[in-house]
C-alpha cells in the first residue's frame, strides 16, 4: 500500500478508520482518498483497504 508516497506493507485486512488510528491521526480533522476517490467519513469504518491501494491523507492545519 503507498500511503501520502511511501511504501507500506500491510499483511491484514485494515479499515481506513483503524489506519488513522493506527498513524495517531484524528479521524475527524482528515481527509482520505483511496485510488483517486475521497471517502465519506461515515465510510472509515466500513471501508478495507488491500496492499495495492493508494491512500492519500490530507490533515487540516489552523493557523494566522
Amino acid at each position: 500500500m503507498v500511503i501520502n508516497g511511501k511504501q507500506f506493507d500491510i499483511n491484514e485486512e485494515i479499515t481506513v478508520y483503524q489506519l488513522l488510528i493506527d498513524l495517531n491521526l484524528d479521524p475527524d480533522t482528515v481527509v482520505v482518498e483511496v485510488n483517486l476517490q475521497i471517502i465519506d467519513k461515515e465510510k472509515y469504518k466500513s471501508k478495507v483497504l488491500n496492499n495495492e491501494d493508494r491512500v492519500e491523507i490530507v490533515r487540516f492545519v489552523g493557523g494566522g
